[in-house]
């Protein structure tokens, strides 16, 4: 397929892209090349890949740093202490670290509503190195609950005065953690045999990336919880799921288990089944219950992209591992109809998963009980086994295996579905029950340290109805990320080249938005061939003439993590995520000396790095990255 497409537009398009629609899809056509001359979207000038510990952005913009890791969520109190000395009760009363998706929430419709709103931001992980004051050198039951407490969600409203964006002290405030009392909706309920344990039902871990749905809501994507559970009895064994979910004894190093009970697989075996979903809060409503969604499946999300289509709200999410799918939910009704009879559009619905073809056409396969192979006779006991066990599910129905796919991102004027691919370390990874090719050519590089971004538009297949359930898609390769200099099937130039692409998002005039997430083997290191990517980044690419621009560069050892904006695009949040951890290039942290890496953003000798959020703006007042 050409690498530009020629799309439907309209609400009939958009309906027809998502397969709800009884209408014949329009076939994709090659679009003729830009004119030479041509104005594209991007109105500032690059920046160059950097290794410089800091923020950098084109001339003309400012940097404001906002909501670091350990400012009070409400008041002055719990102060930040710089050494590392809170105590996990202080935690849970302060901005959480590893700061992940972002998202901004108007006051309003109207003018105020780009001056002040509520932000929440996601907090995906911990660093012991950093997070505790002597390293984590030893496991204890205060710092396990330290960690769980820095991980979760912040829920902030801020406000716009003169130059300056500030955390207002608001009642609406509030922290959500690894020890918050949440409930479980759709097919697996808290009281399903699966996840039953000693330990209350609480909590979120690992919340990466998210979505928001049309109702308001936001949702929190839990990611990477599996490592967090390990033992020390010998004769724990993991069973065949456990073992495609990645869980074993030794779990990530984090040694949890050894503290607390609630993460040793022997003693509470039930308890990993209660993470890797989607969780819904309400901003509007901070106290209300956290809500994980179970229709929308368990696996390690990355993302959970909203739309619209014929009423309907589809969901789309990535399982960020190597050789992981990308899956979509479509309810069974339009969300209007459902909240109206007191349901959720989330819990009542189907769940997909896809397998792109060689030749440029893809399927999306539902993961439905009773369907195809899913059946008891072949040990499926019901739906909410289905959405427990979904990659499993997804081995069975020959899904693709992809190159650790993240997050996605729609272009808002013809509904286009773009997905990042972070990176492959080789190999070939092939599906495991149903003879899916090796390497397919969604995954066009054997060995892909790099990345690529792919796209797609739906349409229905074999003269189907186009109901969501024979539902298909044309796709093809956006971009491959890497260096030229170590690839020649790249395509960017000093500009543009980037690594691992995490982050995708569309603003309103259709730019799209890439964040990195290069790893810290990998980050700023010959040996690997990204020596001249520098620091991960922000890049933004026109899709109408193919043109990608860097726009910022971020601090030694961070990844760039999120990307927002208040609606009339003058203020963009940029998520800012573990600066100063352990690189390959640039040595590790130590409890003597935490800045051995980074000392962004605070400069202070005696202190250590934070992840935090950044406001960027334009000098003139103008539009974000427009011309």
């Amino acid at each position: 397929m050409s690498r530009r497409h020629v799309m439907v537009g309209g609400t009939a398009a958009l309906a027809a892209f998502l397969g709800l629609s009884a209408s014949a899809p329009a076939s994709a056509a090659p679009q003729p090349e830009p004119p030479a001359g041509a104005r594209g979207r991007l109105g500032f000038a690059a920046v160059r890949a950097s290794t410089a510990d800091t923020v950098t952005v084109p001339g003309g913009y400012s940097v404001q740093t906002l909501a670091p890791w350990g400012q009070p969520v409400r008041g002055h109190r719990p102060r930040w202490r710089a050494d590392g000395g809170n105590s996990a009760a202080e935690q849970a009363l302060q901005i959480g670290t590893h700061h992940s998706g972002v998202h901004f929430f108007p006051y309003d419709n109207g003018p105020r509503g780009n001056r002040r709103g509520t932000l929440v931001i996601g907090h995906e992980a911990t660093d012991a190195a950093l997070l505790h004051r002597d390293g984590g050198a030893e496991t204890t039951r205060e710092k396990v609950a330290k960690s769980l407490a820095a991980q979760g969600l912040s829920v902030l409203e801020v406000r716009e005065s003169g130059d300056t964006w500030t955390v207002v002290d608001s009642a609406h405030n509030t922290r959500v953690t690894g020890t918050t009392p949440v409930t479980f909706s759709g097919p697996v309920r808290a009281d399903h045999p699966a996840l039953r344990t000693g330990a209350a039902p609480v909590g979120t871990l690992g919340n990466s990336s998210y979505g928001v749905t049309p109702w308001g809501t936001y949702l929190s994507c839990e990611e990477n919880v599996s490592g967090y559970f390990g033992t020390d009895d010998r004769g724990w064994r993991p069973t065949r799921a456990q073992k495609r979910y990645g869980i074993g004894a030794a779990g990530h190093g984090h040694r949890w288990h050894r503290a607390d009970p609630r993460f040793d697989l022997a003693v509470n075996p039930g308890e990993v089944n209660r993470f890797g979903w989607v969780v819904e809060i309400d901003p509007r409503a901070p106290r209300a219950t956290p809500v994980k969604r179970t229709a929308l499946g368990r696996f390690q999300h990355v993302g959970a992209t909203v739309t619209e289509a014929a009423g309907r709200v589809v969901v789309y999410s990535g399982d960020d591992e190597n050789g992981g799918y990308l899956y979509k939910f479509v309810s069974r009704d339009t969300w209007r109809r459902l909240r109206a009879r007191g349901l959720s559009p989330l819990d009542h619905g189907t769940l997909y998963v896809a397998r792109f073809e060689d030749d440029g056409t893809g399927r999306w396969l539902p993961l439905t009980h009773g369907t195809g192979p899913l059946t008891p006779d072949n040990g499926w006991q019901d739906q909410a086994d289905v959405v427990l066990r979904a990659r499993q599910a997804a081995d069975t129905l020959g899904a693709t295996p992809l190159d650790r796919p993240q997050q996605t991102s729609i272009v808002p004027a013809d509904g286009t579905v773009y997905l990042a691919l972070a990176n492959s370390p080789g190999g070939r990874h092939c599906g495991s029950a149903s003879g899916t090719a090796c390497r397919p050519a969604v995954g066009p590089r054997d060995s892909n340290p790099y990345g690529h971004i792919v796209r797609w538009r739906e349409e229905a297949v074999d003269g189907g109805s186009g109901d969501g359930t024979v539902s298909g898609f044309r796709w093809d390769v956006f971009v491959l990320a890497g260096d030229p200099a170590h690839d020649e099937s790249v395509g960017l130039d000093d500009t543009s080249v980037f690594g691992s692409p995490k982050g995708l998002w569309f603003d309103a005039d259709g730019r799209l938005w890439i964040q990195t997430g290069v790893s810290s083997y990998a980050l700023n290191r010959a040996e690997t061939g990204h020596e001249r990517l520098g620091n991960n980044a922000v890049l933004v690419a026109d899709p109408a003439t193919g043109e990608i621009r860097r726009f910022l560069t971020g601090p030694r050892g961070a990844e760039i993590t999120g990307v927002t904006a208040t609606p009339d695009r003058r203020t963009l949040f940029v998520t800012v995520q573990h600066p100063g951890s352990r690189t390959a290039a640039w040595g590790a942290p130590t409890p003597d000396d935490p800045c051995a890496v980074s000392d962004w953003p605070d400069r202070d000798p005696q202190g250590r790095p934070r992840s935090a959020t950044v406001v960027v703006r334009r000098v003139d007042g103008g539009v974000i990255g427009g011309v």
